[in-house]
């Protein structure tokens, strides 16, 4: 968390892949922790369910909650949280894979159930239900560093009117660029990039500096965030 704060991150999205699975309730005693320590907006998801639960994160400082597979599961959950917290609190994540014969299936719980449903027709609906953003996570793409699905992404982009956040493929900068330039999305978001150095994979925190990141979204000095 310090390492990131040094280097300035925009935002942190926190997203507990088990708690699903497993399943536990969010784990409010290292989420305090993590808010506690982080100079920058942070965002949470997983084991969400109830209420209770967003309210709780929400006071320990989180700025926005993550909903994932409970919001497949109740979609008028992401409504009730929405007309609480703000529809810009309320973000909802897709894991979406490619279907064998051609086209996209919504997945849940961490990408190990199929959902039957359209993503683009979910990313509507969540729309719909007041949900302020979508983060679209490639799942067949995911920690391989070979860049994101733009298919995906400009599927999404151009049926929604909110912000959508890439997920899911990043292996270097030039990925951010055709991401928001050719499938339209409003930011990006990785992992591996920022944690996986050189083809060892050899663990190294990293982030690009301001001007690397001028130079990727051709982003002149004075005119604000990249994102």
């Amino acid at each position: 968390m310090k390492i990131f704060n040094e280097k300035e991150v925009d935002e942190l999205i926190i997203l507990d892949i088990s708690a699903t699975v497993e399943p536990h309730k969010p784990q409010v005693e290292l989420i305090h922790e993590i808010v506690t320590e982080s100079f920058m907006p942070v965002a949470y998801g997983g084991g969400i369910r109830q209420f209770d639960d967003v309210k709780r994160i929400i006071s320990l400082g989180v700025e926005k909650v993550v909903l994932c597979s409970y919001a497949v599961e109740n979609p008028n959950f992401v409504k009730e949280v929405a007309s609480s917290i703000g529809s810009s609190s309320t973000v909802v994540c897709l894991d979406v894979r490619k279907k064998l014969i051609g086209g996209y299936e919504l997945h849940t719980h961490s990408g190990t159930k199929r959902s039957g449903l359209n993503p683009v027709s979910f990313a509507r609906h969540m729309e719909e239900m007041g949900a302020g953003e979508l983060v679209v996570n490639s799942i067949d793409r995911d920690g391989t560093m070979m860049g994101y699905d733009l298919d995906l992404l400009k599927a999404i982009t151009s049926s929604v009117k909110i912000p959508v956040i890439a997920l899911g493929g990043a292996g270097k900068l030039e990925d951010f660029r055709l991401a928001v330039s050719e499938a339209g999305v409003s930011a990006v978001a990785a992992g591996s990039l920022f944690v996986f150095q050189g083809k060892h994979r050899a663990v190294l925190i990293s982030y690009p500096d301001s001007n690397a990141l001028r130079e990727t979204f051709n982003v002149e000095e004075n005119s604000g965030s990249s994102r």
